[in-house]
């Protein structure tokens, strides 16, 4: 799993060949630590077909107010540069593997 910075948002998402699922997330946020493992599962199980990243709201803030972030843990997936599906909040792992299939 790859953490990004506003620096490299445009590198590493907008320009990617593949979907890229980005997790708006900080430090202190429960449900973030919480999904964070099956994440780094999924990104392991998935990695031919998306790339998983996280951005780290806290030292940031650019790409989550550009994109509408207000709560967290945000996971936005990206094709072609542009969002194409959003989830606000922790979700199971299998809801989560489910959800990234069916919008990538």
């Amino acid at each position: 799993m790859k953490h990004i910075t506003d620096e490299s948002f445009e590198a590493d998402v907008i320009n990617s060949d593949k979907p890229v699922l980005v997790d708006f997330w900080a430090e202190w946020c429960g449900p973030c630590k919480q999904i964070a493992p099956a994440l780094e599962e999924i990104a392991a199980e998935m990695g031919d077909d998306i790339v998983i990243t996280k951005v780290n709201i806290d030292e940031n803030p650019l790409s989550p107010s550009k994109y509408g972030v207000r709560g967290i843990p945000t996971l936005i997936i990206f094709k072609n540069g542009e969002p194409a599906a959003t989830k606000i909040g922790a979700l199971p792992k299998s809801k989560m593997k489910e959800w990234i299939e069916s919008s990538i």
